[in-house]
């Protein structure tokens, strides 16, 4: 027997929908885009999961979805735990779900250089800072979902800040040194600070 709201054909169900793609669709529809690029970035240090599945299926569905693409931007950025063959086992399980990156297969090391070059002008335009806090205070700073704790920050010269940030390339700093971290600046939706 049938539930009384079953539809009698299965093709008169209603399609599955989410809240990304009522905002793709409002977005493609006003003009704010021309068309949908995702990303999937996973860390080459390990075998991919359950949750990696669900990101594939999300973010390269989406771009099939609307006729976009999707990139495959491997996040190398801790040489010491990667290696080739969390590189060839993440390519081969997007390829077994069913996708393909074509051309845009990526990795964020090939791109350090740009990215410094973006934390220098966020720095110099006051819209990040350095904090040279160590592990341990930091970690006491930390804030919670229910308390929010700011960083401690000391006014710095603006000539100090690019030789600040200039530390946190490899091989600036010495031994004895904590690794500065770059800090950005929390805007509430009128874009004034938090």
């Amino acid at each position: 027997m049938t539930h009384p709201n079953d539809p009698k054909n299965p093709a008169d169900k209603p399609e599955a929908s989410n809240f990304l793609r009522h905002i793709i669709e409002d977005d493609l529809a006003a003009g704010r885009v021309s068309g949908v690029v995702t990303r999937f970035p996973p860390e080459p240090n390990g075998y991919l999961h359950f949750g990696h599945a669900k990101s594939i299926c999300l973010n390269f569905g989406l771009a099939q979805r609307y006729k976009g693409r999707c990139h495959l931007r491997l996040d190398d950025t801790n040489p010491t735990k990667e290696e080739q063959e969390f590189v060839d086992a993440i390519e081969a399980s997007v390829r077994w779900l069913g996708f393909d990156w074509n051309t845009h297969h990526y990795f964020a090391s090939d791109y350090f250089d740009r990215l410094y070059q973006f934390a220098e002008a966020l720095i110099q335009a006051g819209h990040a800072y350095v904090d040279s806090q160590n592990a341990e205070d930091m970690r006491a700073r930390r804030g919670t979902l229910g308390h929010r704790h700011a960083p401690a920050r000391r006014p710095r010269p603006d000539a100090q800040r690019p030789q600040l940030q200039g530390e946190r390339r490899p091989g600036r700093r010495g031994p004895a040194r904590p690794r500065p971290v770059r800090r950005f600046r929390c805007l509430d939706l009128r874009g004034q600070p938090r």
